[in-house]
């Protein structure tokens, strides 16, 4: 059942650079929120757990309302599902500015633009793109907006800390929600068409889509491994600027060495995006995962300097989002895109309830031992777990009763 696209007249090089510019809009802001940890610290004698709590709920609750955004574009279209997301990231954007209290904090920071993450971010614009572009693209342009969300994290990270240090992080802040506004002109590119029943061909309802993924061994073993995904990145995201600032090194190391991972995500995520089309795609997800932990261990275990920063945040790049375009074409291939955004959607919510579980115990364990040094070896040992558990994945399309095969 291979999805071609749907009698838009927007050529195919218009949608990807549309849903690229998204993809750098929604992700650039959000990977740069460890900026503002230090400063909300200091303006509001916090600790480092207040922080960590709003993030980490800001990561379950994108994860946790991507199924239902991913439902809601599959059922509706995209266009405005993308565009309700981006006003509500916006608005939270606003409130975080003026939350004085860790409550109103995590409200803005956690709930609002978590769920507005949910409805605008990377995942949503994945699924409109699986059902907008023909085969042959689609593999590629899932690697070019996830290469344009990390030019998103180069461009921002440097960026966000200069302002911070400049006009302060509240206007910061509000600058960056009126930037989420340019996604509303911006989603009319990918606008991805409703379901349309066709009378001469038997219909998958959502609760059997569900049924038929999560009975699927290779679907549960991919959103399993996107857990470690989600865990090491929220982590570093989050507790990676502080982790550099206590091991005696200026912000600015850290500002530029987390621009180094999005600089370098972008030949990872179009490296991954060219190879999923060549090599089996849990062979590469397993060698990224595994990747990881190699590269995280040598940098817990070297002495804390500029260079060994600058390199842990290159070699993390090539690594970084480059799970994306492999996970995206797993599960295309196995159910087609009929459902997609939603199917991916729950991939998407086990990433970041790792996320929330690396943003979590990164702050609390923080506070109690004084060290992230915990965090770092359990990032590691995920790493390879997840290494492993990709590589019995099954790469076929499942074969439905009555029906040809999914593609």
């Amino acid at each position: 059942m291979s999805a071609q696209p749907q009698g838009r007249k927007v050529s195919p090089e218009i949608i990807i650079l549309a849903a690229c510019a998204m993809s750098m809009l929604t992700f650039g802001p959000r990977a740069s929120s460890g900026n503002f940890q230090l400063p909300i610290l200091s303006a509001y004698g916090w600790g480092s757990d207040t922080f960590s709590f709003a993030l980490a709920i800001q990561n379950l609750l994108w994860g946790l309302g991507q199924p239902f955004a991913g439902a809601l574009a599959d059922r509706f279209g995209s266009v405005r599902v993308l565009s309700g997301g981006a006003i509500l990231y916006a608005a939270g954007c606003a409130l975080m500015a003026v939350a004085d209290t860790p409550t109103t904090f995590t409200i803005a920071a956690g709930v609002m633009i978590g769920f507005g993450l949910s409805g605008c971010a990377m995942s949503l614009v994945v699924g409109a793109l699986a059902k907008l572009l023909p085969d042959s693209k689609r593999s590629m342009g899932f690697g070019l907006v996830t290469a344009a969300g990390s030019f998103g994290q180069f461009l921002f990270s440097p960026l966000s800390g200069a302002m911070i240090q400049t006009v302060g992080w509240r206007e910061t802040t509000i600058g960056f929600g009126i930037l989420m506004l340019l996604i509303l002109p911006l989603s009319m590119f990918v606008a991805s068409a409703p379901i349309r029943k066709d009378p001469n061909v038997q219909q998958q309802t959502l609760g059997e889509a569900l049924r038929e993924a999560f009975s699927h061994r290779s679907y549960v073993l991919v959103v399993l491994g996107f857990f470690t995904c989600g865990f090491q990145l929220a982590f570093i995201t989050v507790h990676f600027q502080k982790y550099v600032v206590e091991a005696g090194l200026s912000p600015q190391v850290g500002y530029w060495a987390f621009a180094l991972v999005g600089l370098f995500n972008i030949v990872g995520s179009l490296s991954s995006g060219w190879l999923a089309n060549r090599v089996p795609r849990r062979y590469i997800l397993s060698a990224i995962y595994f990747g990881r932990s190699v590269v995280t261990l040598i940098f817990i275990l070297t002495p804390p300097s500029a260079m060994s920063a600058y390199l842990f945040g290159a070699m993390s790049g090539l690594l970084w989002l480059s799970t994306v375009p492999p996970t995206s074409a797993i599960i295309g291939q196995m159910f087609g895109t009929r459902y997609f955004a939603m199917l991916y959607g729950f991939a998407f919510f086990s990433h970041q309830v790792g996320g929330f579980m690396g943003v979590l115990l990164g702050g609390v364990l923080r506070e109690q031992t004084g060290s992230y040094e915990i965090v770092w070896f359990l990032s590691i040992a995920l790493g390879v777990a997840s290494a492993l558990i990709n590589l019995p994945v099954v790469e076929k399309p499942v074969v439905r009763k009555d029906q040809p095969a999914t593609a």
